[in-house]
């Protein structure tokens, strides 16, 4: 089963793949779309071009240390900064996160570290929300 979602996950990505290998280290911001694969290091902001089609992974023995903000990502390297997925992130067992992770649907292995928050952000739970405080304040007497 986990083959079959990582395929339907990584499967449809429009745009090619792009590696940044092992041994290479890559300085500034990056703008991707389809898959990025980082087995190197990253020291700079990553963030997908518009749509929900782009995938982040950054595999064991990868390293990001910036602002991540993408629709999906699957991490099980290091990443110094905050991560921002509008759609599903993974963290597998050697993920080592050092700031806060906001996310729509999240799957956290055994082992993974978060030396941060975690952040739901869905435009259901603002909703949800915005509906709460209204109520509230229609109940409140008025002095």
């Amino acid at each position: 089963m986990r083959n079959r979602r990582e395929a339907a996950l990584t499967g449809g990505s429009a745009g090619g793949t792009t590696l940044i290998s092992s041994g290479t280290t890559v300085k500034g911001d990056i703008t991707f779309s389809g898959q990025l694969d980082v087995e190197g290091s990253v020291v700079g902001s990553i963030q997908a071009e518009s749509g929900k089609d782009a995938v982040l992974r950054v595999v064991a023995g990868g390293k990001v240390s910036g602002e991540i903000k993408v629709p999906h990502a699957t991490v099980n390297g290091n990443v110094e900064g905050d991560i921002h997925t509008s759609e599903r992130l993974e963290l597998a067992e050697q993920a080592m996160i050092d700031g806060d992770v906001y996310y729509n649907l999240i799957e956290m292995s055994v082992g993974a570290k978060v030396n941060g928050g975690l952040r739901h952000t869905s435009s259901v739970a603002d909703d949800l929300a915005a509906k709460r405080e209204a109520k509230v304040a229609d109940t409140l007497p008025v002095s």
